[in-house]
């Protein structure tokens, strides 16, 4: 009766939309374009060892802090590993662009315009306190991260119209149609992928506060300890009920996963290098180069390995923040890009490792190249009036430099010079000022003091522009405050996304997004026809399309010049004590260090 009154209130809550009924046939997966890879009757993905055995800890030495053990709302920051406590409705496939499999639900049914979705829950799934995970849990959690979530899930939510629990184990979302009618395609894969939430447990607390109770979950492992900014540790819940899920066999393999936290990278490299960390994920080219070097990885007992993948990496760059008049001029932002010598930075402080970043999905085919072709063209077409000329005709590249230091820039220091005189700013007794007089001076705010190299090689830079550039480190909780309230003038900062990118690229680049605090569109874009294409994506009906839908999108954004594109790797490089072991195959997403396990005494 408890259920039947809440699925109720939820269709009193949620408005009804008009469509048909989806079709009785239930299926094991879905994917968001084609067919899935793994039949129904799949034993696990390739990239796992079933067989791997079970027991140990994984320690990893990390940076930053922590003040919540709740993921899921804009208010605070999440310990790392929470993920392993919650569970979704859907398990993903990391060697397939965007394919879920049975997770919390045993089986789907989506009709063909994808206008609504019935899930079916597993009659086996339970609550770490061995209670049911029903259907009214289901819609509890829409309930309150449609509420109080992080405004990508409050984004994506907002779009189901309805909401009901026909039983414990059935939930049925009916979704509204866009403004041109049409539903959202990839809307059933995101709820899907809605974190699932105890109602009971969380019955008196604030699902919008921070807290540091440790949550009720359904996943394979359980918070045993927790010091904020400090130190949290996992156990393996010895009964999971899902472990011998196709979707979950061969992972999640050691007891207990050990996080320790530290302020500097540099701190935490030693602590691996001591043995106080298992397996670490190195960013740092120079680090790499000669940073572990010493007796345990020359005896072997520390293994490197680059390990290739095919998902596009991070776009990392100093981002503008164009909500500040400073940056509102493109002719500006386009200038403060000429003025550093990249191919310098990258052979001096990178050990000409890494690759400068060219778009918003580099390392995929998503990355946009050359002209545009036929097919982007038709995505870009009934915005061409709103798009600079030079998009349609030219290539997007970025500045050349011969990487001989300031002296090779010198040319692009004349560039510059000339769009900030056309944007009305002149050079006054060495420094640049604006008609009033006033000088051009900003602040770079950083939460990684890893990142000060770049960004103080970045400010002297713009002294030969006669811009004053200060560089600001603060710490993790004050960065993240300031970030989501978008109170910085540049920051060091990146975005990723999925081989299928879908509704959150709006969260990324829309205009709804550039007012809504903790939303990821750090430069406050608004712009027509980002709106338009990036909401376009998630209606792609094949690969080709979505491809030439993200391509477009990727090279609107680059043509407006709202970061400084800094580096990323075309591999992941990995260090990890030789007692680590992981399976031969690496998935498309890269390596999964929850498919690795423990062999002692290796």
């Amino acid at each position: 009766m408890p259920c039947i009154l809440f699925a109720l209130l939820c269709l009193a809550f949620f408005p009804l939309a008009a469509r048909a009924d989806p079709p009785a046939k239930a299926v094991h997966a879905i994917a968001m374009h084609g067919d899935p890879a793994y039949p129904a009757d799949f034993a696990h993905f390739a990239y796992v060892n079933p067989d791997a055995p079970k027991g140990g800890t994984l320690r990893q030495a990390v940076t930053g802090g922590f003040d919540t053990l709740n993921p899921h709302v804009v208010k605070g920051v999440p310990a790392l590993g929470l993920g392993f406590v919650f569970e979704t409705m859907l398990a993903r496939s990391w060697d397939e662009p965007f394919s879920l499999y049975g997770l919390l639900a045993e089986s789907l049914e989506v009709p063909e315009d994808r206008g609504a979705a019935v899930f079916h829950l597993n009659p086996a799934a339970r609550w770490h306190d061995g209670t049911p995970v029903t259907a009214a849990d289901v819609l509890f959690s829409l309930e309150v991260q449609r509420a109080h979530g992080t405004p990508n899930r409050r984004q994506f939510y907002a779009k189901v119209a309805s909401a009901a629990a026909p039983d414990d184990r059935t939930v049925r979302f009916v979704f509204a149609t866009g403004p041109d009618g049409r539903f959202d395609r990839e809307m059933p894969l995101l709820m899907g992928l809605m974190p699932i939430h105890a109602q009971a447990w969380w019955a008196g607390r604030d699902f919008a506060a921070t807290t540091l109770d440790p949550p009720l979950g359904s996943g394979p492992y359980r918070v045993k300890q927790a010091e904020a900014g400090r130190r949290i540790v996992y156990e393996r819940v010895a009964d999971y009920w899902g472990r011998d899920l196709p979707a979950r066999r061969g992972l999640f393999n050691a007891d207990t996963l050990d996080f320790t936290y530290y302020r500097d990278d540099s701190v935490a490299l030693e602590a691996f290098l001591a043995g106080q960390g298992d397996v670490r994920r190195e960013s740092d080219p120079a680090k790499w180069a000669t940073g572990y070097d010493g007796p345990a990885l020359r005896a072997g007992r520390i293994v490197l390995e680059e390990l290739p993948h095919r998902r596009p990496e991070f776009a990392r760059g100093l981002i503008f923040n164009t909500r500040r008049p400073l940056f509102h001029d493109i002719r500006v932002r386009r200038a403060l890009g000429l003025a550093t010598d990249f191919a310098w930075i990258g052979k001096t402080l990178f050990h000409g490792a890494l690759v400068r970043t060219a778009s918003y999905y580099p390392n995929s085919e998503l990355a946009a190249e050359g002209l545009p072709g036929p097919e982007e063209l038709s995505v870009l077409e009934p915005f061409r009036d709103l798009l600079p000329p030079a998009l349609f005709t030219e290539p997007f590249t970025l500045p050349h430099t011969d990487g001989s230091g300031p002296a090779g820039a010198r040319g692009n220091l004349r560039e510059a010079l000339r769009l900030l005189a056309d944007a009305g700013w002149r050079v006054s007794g060495g420094r640049l000022t604006d008609g009033a007089g006033r000088p051009f001076a900003f602040e770079i705010l950083l939460g990684n003091p890893a990142d000060e190299r770049v960004a103080l090689e970045y400010a002297r830079s713009l002294e030969r522009l006669g811009i004053a550039a200060t560089v600001r480190t603060v710490d993790n909780a004050q960065y993240q405050g300031r970030l989501d309230h978008f109170d910085f003038d540049m920051t060091l900062r990146w975005w990723v996304s999925s081989l299928s990118p879908g509704n959150e690229q709006l969260y990324y680049y829309g205009s709804e997004a550039a007012d809504q605090p903790g939303s990821r569109n750090y430069p406050g874009i608004r712009d027509p026809a980002v709106d338009a294409i990036a909401a376009s994506i998630a209606e792609a009906r094949t690969r080709a399309d979505l491809v030439a839908r993200v391509r477009a999108l990727d090279r609107v954004l680059l043509w407006g010049h709202y970061m400084v594109p800094l580096f990323h790797s075309p591999a992941d490089r990995m260090a990890r004590w030789s007692r680590l072991k992981h399976p031969e195959a690496t998935p498309l997403y890269g390596p999964l260090v929850e498919s690795w396990w423990i062999e002692e005494g290796g």
